[in-house]
């Protein structure tokens, strides 16, 4: 079995990827905000940092939620968000390790990718063999990437396909195969969002979110980073103000929030003496963010904050968080998992009025199918 299924070399698995924009450690955050902000939603989440020369080394990934933690990490970051905006994206990346980029020959076998990503690797940059397609990224000269990612999805994509060679695992639930982590993320729901702001960036890291919940156990909803990355950096002013449940109502309408929220970031704003924060906010300019008109900044390498209209993303994240139970078997979660495009999915133990029981991860579903390769 193990012959194979693991005979396709790393490559196989990036056919059709798109190159990784990049750039230099020394861009601004509100380079990376508008680098990310320019190209397709589907890539949202992640744009890659790396050497200042052509050619260096990978050094990590960084994306629009790590520039709303940026924002929120102090309070002078949240009174001077343009600052803020202008400090290196260097500044963005984990310090302890977290959320590590590996670089993999395209050669490499797939049982050698799964090896990096269980050994502490979030995502494998792998280099575009000759004919892959390159960018280069407008504004930011000399930074051209030849590589793309491969990811903990593209590795359980890879394996569901192939998912009748693991039919003695694959039936069985996820708490009999010991998935179900009771160690999740969470905040309760009257909780300051600002004090879930270190949780935010555990959950980048992990490739998870953080979970809202009730004191009596009940899953209320979640902050998802994947949600974070499709908002502006005007959210920040969200996080600082708003509680864990209206941050997650705020997100759930970013573009056109309700009149009640806006005014609890205003009030808020005011009360914490953020007026640079709330001017930016106020900011005609916020409102009248389109898309297809932005060409005329992306070139000046200035610090903004912009609003997309309701029109582009409003009403976006409309599904709750999903869920499986403990009894689901493990190709079902997979399934599940792959159409919402999530890497974890949320336990609710029905046996327990479905209080929310832990979280399942694909980390940890790859570490099931390495145990059968052995």
């Amino acid at each position: 079995m193990a012959v194979s299924l693991l005979a396709n070399d790393v490559s196989d698995l990036c056919i059709g990827k798109p190159a990784v924009r990049a750039l230099p450690l020394s861009a601004a955050a509100a380079d990376l905000a508008a680098a990310v902000r320019k190209g397709p939603r589907a890539a949202a989440a992640a744009c890659v940092a790396v050497g200042p020369a052509r050619g260096a080394a990978v050094l990590g990934r960084a994306g629009l939620a790590d520039v709303l933690c940026l924002l929120c990490s102090s309070p002078d970051a949240l009174a001077r968000p343009a600052a803020a905006l202008a400090r290196p994206v260097a500044a963005l990346l984990p310090k302890d390790g977290a959320g590590e980029v590996r670089r993999v020959d395209p050669r490499s076998s797939v049982l050698d990718a799964l090896d990096e990503i269980l050994s502490g690797a979030q995502v494998l940059a792998v280099p575009l063999r000759n004919g892959g397609r390159k960018k280069q990224l407008a504004g930011v000269a000399g930074v051209t990437t030849d590589f793309c990612w491969l990811t903990q999805e593209d590795l359980v994509r890879y394996f569901l396909n192939s998912i009748s060679l693991f039919y003695h695992v694959a039936a069985r639930s996820v708490s009999a195969l010991g998935l179900v982590r009771p160690d999740f993320l969470s905040v309760r729901p009257d909780e300051a969002a600002l004090s879930a702001v270190p949780l935010i960036r555990r959950a980048i890291a992990s490739e998870t979110a953080v979970a809202v919940v009730s004191a009596d156990g009940h899953l209320v909803g979640e902050i998802s980073t994947a949600h974070l990355a499709a908002c502006d950096e005007t959210a920040a002013a969200a996080i600082a103000t708003l509680s864990a449940a209206d941050l997650m109502a705020y997100i759930d309408y970013f573009g056109s929030p309700p009149e009640h929220i806006l005014r609890a970031i205003k009030t808020g704003l005011k009360s914490k003496g953020l007026d640079a924060m709330l001017e930016l906010m106020e900011d005609e300019t916020m409102t009248s963010f389109s898309l297809s008109s932005s060409s005329s900044d992306d070139d000046t390498g200035r610090a903004y904050l912009r609003r997309p209209s309701s029109g582009s993303f409003g009403r976006r994240s409309t599904e709750e968080p999903v869920v499986c139970s403990p009894a689901s078997s493990l190709v079902a979660v997979m399934v599940q998992a792959l159409a919402h495009r999530v890497s974890y999915l949320w336990v609710l133990d029905e046996e327990d009025d479905c209080r929310l029981a832990g979280i399942v991860t694909f980390a940890d579903i790859l570490r099931v199918f390495r145990e059968q390769l052995l």
